[in-house]
């Protein structure tokens, strides 16, 4: 009788990313462990092992085989920087960026996150739970198993705890991992314009303790940038988080070089996003920290912007790097991290290799998760992503497609 415990799949190539769950660095950032004509055994949700066909099937002779030669499997990818929950997309800003309008300006005329803001605080969570669904969905079937998701669109204590409860509803359901960030300090709503002091008040001392009350997030993210939120109010809402035991992240250096990057390490944060203006102490700063530079170019090449993140520099300096979509209805509305890894090789200076670990493994660690996700090692999570191609370096290189055949979330086949 056929062992139906256990799943053999077998593929012409198998990415296992090994390394445990340590920040992959240099080196060790270009090492995907890849097993050619190859097999990898699932058994009770995990990772049982990897190796070649040959061998797996030895070892498991009564096992149900999948064969998938032609095929490339990787760790199901990780999206570790998201804004999915969010109403409508904003189409119109879409259309005057494209009329050379800079983004900073669109925020200026009341657009920009405000307008995700006034639209959000309309909508029950029930409809938002039901758009988030659809749009996690998709990120799904593009290869993505686990997925960070920010608040920050609400910017009152009711509007952002309903944002996360939302996260939670959705990550009940399972298909999708998904890791909560309270992201209050994304921007300063309409009604504070001339406040700024007071909801920072609101932020530190209501909506983070309400938010760690109720356990609606891991992570404190803050939007650090001139003309958003200055390094005083970041240091202070950072550590408000961490009084109150969430992890800091940042947003940093996106536009500007203001301290972010260094500002980041400084707070032992899980990661510092963005970076498209990092200064050389910023670097420095990172690669002698566990704090983890997620870069996000897919947002610099809508936002029309000219310049991206050094990640050859941040990578040969000893950072380690990992790349995220930034999905969100502004200024990257991609749910695609295969597009973002071919805008890295491409602008970035990173090779394929890389750019699957940043987003396997170094996305896992970005979000200080600890249990194999973002490798297909022997005892990790069998979140396993195929993709229609013989050669992984393919996936970046025919840009543009979702290659991604099928997905299995702990062993179960979702897509």
């Amino acid at each position: 009788m056929p062992d139906h415990d256990t799943l053999i799949i077998e593929a012409s190539q198998i990415l296992t990313c090994p390394g445990g769950s340590e920040p992959r660095r240099r080196g060790s950032m270009s090492d995907i462990g890849l097993v050619e004509d190859g097999a990898i055994a699932i058994r009770a949700g995990k990772v049982e092992a990897v190796g070649s066909r040959e061998g797996i099937g030895e070892r498991f002779p009564d096992a149900e085989r999948l064969d998938l030669s032609g095929h490339v499997l990787a760790p199901g990818l990780v999206d570790s920087h998201t804004h999915a929950v969010f109403g409508r997309y904003r189409l119109d800003e879409y259309e005057q960026r494209c009329r050379g309008v800079p983004y900073m300006e669109i925020a200026r005329r009341g657009g920009g996150i405000n307008a995700s803001v006034r639209d959000l605080r309309q909508r029950s969570e029930a409809e938002l739970v039901d758009l988030g669904r659809a749009r996690l969905r998709r990120m799904m079937e593009h290869g993505t198993t686990t997925a960070e998701v920010k608040s920050g669109y609400g910017l009152t204590t009711e509007d952002e705890l309903k944002m996360l409860r939302v996260v939670r509803t959705l990550a009940a359901e399972e298909w999708i991992d998904l890791v909560p960030t309270f992201l209050g300090a994304h921007a300063f709503p309409p009604e504070f314009r001339e406040r700024r002091a007071e909801y920072l008040d609101l932020v530190v001392d209501e909506m983070i303790p309400a938010v760690a009350e109720e356990g609606l997030a891991v992570f404190c993210d803050v939007f650090m940038e001139p003309g958003v939120y200055t390094p005083e109010e970041t240091r202070r809402v950072l550590e408000a988080a961490v009084t109150n035991g969430l992890v800091p992240r940042l947003h940093a250096d996106e536009f500007e070089s203001s301290g972010g990057a260094e500002l980041a390490a400084e707070f032992d944060a899980a990661s510092a996003d963005h970076l498209g203006a990092i200064s050389e102490p910023g670097i420095a700063a990172l690669a002698g920290s566990r704090t983890v530079a997620t870069l996000l170019p897919g947002t610099l090449l809508f936002l029309g912007k000219s310049y991206y993140p050094p990640a050859r520099q941040l990578i040969d300096a000893g950072a380690a790097v990992a790349l995220a979509t930034d999905y969100n209805p502004g200024s990257s509305p991609t749910v695609n991290l295969q597009v973002v890894m071919s805008i890295a090789c491409s602008q970035l200076g990173m090779v394929p290799a890389e750019a699957f670990v940043a987003v396997t493994a170094n996305g896992a660690a970005a979000l200080r998760l600890g249990d194999g996700r973002g490798t297909l090692e022997p005892g990790a999570p069998a979140d396993v992503a195929a993709f229609g191609v013989p050669d992984y370096r393919l996936v970046p290189y025919l840009y543009g497609c979702n290659h991604c055949a099928a997905v299995w979330k702990r062993g179960v086949r979702v897509h």
